[in-house]
């Protein structure tokens, strides 16, 4: 199979096993989920959600946050991994949503960059959830399951090449869901560790399953 066919196995089978994927971040509006966004990175989504709804309930708005001062803002993440960078990014952020934004959350990746805290990963979040652009986001699971698939090259060392390699395949209509097709693949089937590779529904064009059944072939082989 050549890369154009593995793309094409790919967007199919998720296209039709799941036509709307959605993030598993608790939001409703954009200024909430770039919050969530920001206090996701490596955190998971089940954390940040457990601590998101008092933090909006005190703070659900940008203009409020920009008021909040470090002290007053720690308590409500401060079991969120990097709590102290992260409450020094969200008032920075808020602020800046306020004076240059005009309290609305920009909706270009490189506006975007351009708050604390939020690096193209999360701008690539916001510009594809909120703004329904062709962007590409690169986490962990991203990254990983990418590579895994064949769907990127081994060579790909940073969340940029990848980023680069998939959406020069995926056709522009699928790249924000391929985003969180990856990740939820990622996240529930094609873990870090001990892949199952067992439920997974891709495997009839997944190098890395094709690898892995070559070896365990070549060591059956052997022991006959």
């Amino acid at each position: 199979m050549n890369k154009k066919e593995r793309f094409q196995a790919f967007v199919h089978h998720f296209a039709e096993t799941k036509p709307e994927p959605q993030t598993e971040l608790s939001y409703r509006n954009p200024y909430e989920l770039l919050v969530a966004v920001i206090l996701s990175a490596q955190c998971t989504d089940k954390r940040v959600n457990m601590v998101t709804p008092s933090l909006f309930k005190s703070y659900p708005a940008p203009e409020i946050l920009a008021q909040a001062t470090f002290d007053e803002l720690f308590p409500f993440i401060k079991s969120i991994s990097y709590p102290n960078n992260k409450t020094k990014h969200l008032i920075g952020m808020a602020k800046m949503l306020v004076e240059q934004f005009n309290s609305e959350v920009p909706e270009t990746v490189e506006d975007l960059q351009k708050l604390p805290g939020v690096g193209r990963k999360t701008a690539n979040v916001i510009s594809s959830v909120i703004f329904n652009q062709p962007a590409m986001a690169v986490d962990t699971h991203v990254f990983r399951v990418s590579k895994r698939l064949g769907l990127v090259t081994q060579s790909a060392k940073t969340p940029l090449e990848v980023e680069k390699q998939l959406i020069r395949h995926i056709p522009e209509q699928y790249i924000g869901k391929a985003h969180h097709w990856l990740i939820l693949h990622g996240r529930y089937v094609c873990i870090a560790r001990n892949p199952k590779c067992a439920k997974c529904d891709l495997t009839h064009f997944c190098r890395f399953f094709s690898k892995k059944f070559a070896r365990l072939d070549k060591s059956s082989t052997q022991k006959v």
